[in-house]
C-alpha cells in the first residue's frame, strides 16, 4: 500500500532550507557502515558547526536513533537526453545552431587521419544543406543540447564544428499525374513521415537521388565526448540488414526503443520542407520506434551491431540509411 502524507519529522526539519529530506538508514562512521540503524538527514551542503546557528543544528539523536547527515546537493528531475552533458554521448540532443535539435548518433573515426568525429544526419548537423546554398558552412557551430532544448547562458553549449557532410539533392516540384497522385495518397496513409515533413512521392526519370542523410562534426576536444551510447553501450561492429531482424536505438526524444526491419532496398521520393523534395534510394524500412528529434540515432541489432542511421519516421514506420553507405560516404569508421 502506498504511504501518503508528509511525515511530521520532515515538516519539523524542512523549515531549514539546507535540509531537503529524511529517511532511514545506517550510521556511517569515518566511511564505514556501522550497521547501526539511524535517522538519515539529507542536506544540500554539510556546514561546520561554527557556521550554524543553534536552532539549525541537527540533533545527534532523533526518534531514539543516532542521526547520519548526508550531503546530496540540489536534487532535481533528470532530463539527460535534452540537457547539457559533458562528456556528451550518443543518444542525446545535438544540432547545428540554426536547427532545433536531433540526436547525436555515434562517435566515429576518420579512416584517413584517425581524427575523432561526431556523426548524425545532414539535416541535424548541416541544416539540410545541398552544398550550394547558405544553410550551413564548414566550421559552423554545433550545439549540445540543440537550440530548441534551451541553454544556460552561463554555459557554452558548443560541442563542435561542422566538419563535412553529404549534400542533399533537392528539387522544387509537385506531382501532376492523377494516377501518380492516387498512388502517393494511398502510400501516405500508411507512412506519415515526420520532420522534415517527409512523404512518399512518385519518382521521375530525371530526379537526382540521395543514398544518405549524414554529416560529421569535429568535437571541441576529446574530453568533451564519449563513445558509449546512452543506455546501450559501445557499438560492436557493423552487420547487414535482414528482413525481420530485431533492432533498437537510443534517441533524444523517445529514448531506448526497439522494432524490426520490414523491408530493404527501399526507394522513395520525400518532401523535405519548403515545397522541396529529395529521392532516397537503397534505404531500410523498419517498424515504429521513433518520434521527432530522434533523427541521427544509430540503429543497432540486439547484440549492438550497427545496421542503419535513422533519418525519418512516423508512428507506424522508421526510415534508415544503410550504415555501410554512411560510413563510406563520409570516409569514417567505428
Amino acid at each position: 500500500m502506498l504511504k501518503r502524507g508528509i511525515p511530521p519529522l520532515f515538516q519539523e526539519l524542512s523549515g531549514d532550507d539546507n535540509i531537503i529530506g529524511i529517511g532511514q538508514g545506517h550510521k556511517w562512521i569515518r566511511g564505514e557502515n556501522s550497521s547501526q540503524k539511524a535517522t538519515v538527514v539529507l542536506v544540500r551542503k554539510k556546514l561546520a558547526k561554527d557556521n550554524l546557528m543553534r536552532s539549525t543544528l541537527i540533533p545527534q539523536r532523533i526518534n531514539n536513533r543516532p542521526t547520519d547527515v548526508i550531503e546530496v546537493g540540489d536534487i532535481r528531475l533528470f532530463n539527460d537526453r535534452t540537457g547539457f552533458m559533458r562528456p556528451a554521448r550518443p543518444g542525446i540532443s545535438i544540432g547545428h545552431y540554426k536547427v532545433s535539435a536531433g540526436t547525436l548518433g555515434a562517435i566515429v573515426k576518420d579512416r584517413t587521419t584517425g581524427e575523432t568525429l561526431i556523426l548524425s544526419n545532414n539535416h541535424v548537423l548541416a541544416n539540410s544543406s545541398d552544398g550550394a546554398d547558405d544553410r550551413a558552412a564548414i566550421g559552423d557551430i554545433i550545439l549540445q543540447p540543440g537550440s530548441i532544448d534551451g541553454n544556460n547562458e552561463q554555459v557554452d553549449a558548443t560541442i563542435g564544428y561542422l566538419q563535412r557532410f553529404v549534400p542533399l539533392n533537392r528539387r522544387v516540384s509537385t506531382s501532376q499525374c492523377p494516377i501518380a497522385k492516387l498512388f502517393e495518397t494511398t502510400l501516405n496513409k500508411c507512412i506519415a513521415i515526420f520532420r522534415p515533413n517527409y512523404q512518399v512521392r512518385v519518382l521521375r526519370e530525371n530526379d537526382a537521388v540521395n543514398i544518405v542523410d549524414c554529416a560529421v562534426a569535429k568535437p571541441v576536444s576529446e574530453a568533451a565526448i564519449t563513445q558509449d551510447i546512452l543506455g546501450l553501450g559501445k557499438i560492436a561492429g557493423v552487420k547487414e540488414p535482414e528482413i525481420g531482424l530485431e533492432i533498437k536505438k537510443s534517441g533524444r526524444s523517445s529514448g531506448i526503443t526497439s522494432s524490426f526491419i520490414l523491408a530493404t532496398d527501399v526507394t522513395v521520393r520525400v518532401d523535405v520542407g519548403n515545397k522541396e523534395y529529395g529521392i532516397f534510394t537503397d534505404q531500410i524500412l523498419a517498424g515504429p520506434m521513433s518520434i521527432p528529434g530522434d533523427s541521427g540515432s544509430i540503429i543497432l541489432t540486439e547484440d549492438n551491431y550497427a545496421i542503419g542511421l535513422l533519418f525519418a519516421g512516423s508512428d507506424k514506420v522508421t526510415m534508415l540509411n544503410r550504415i555501410d553507405n554512411v560510413l563510406d560516404a563520409l570516409n569514417i569508421k567505428f
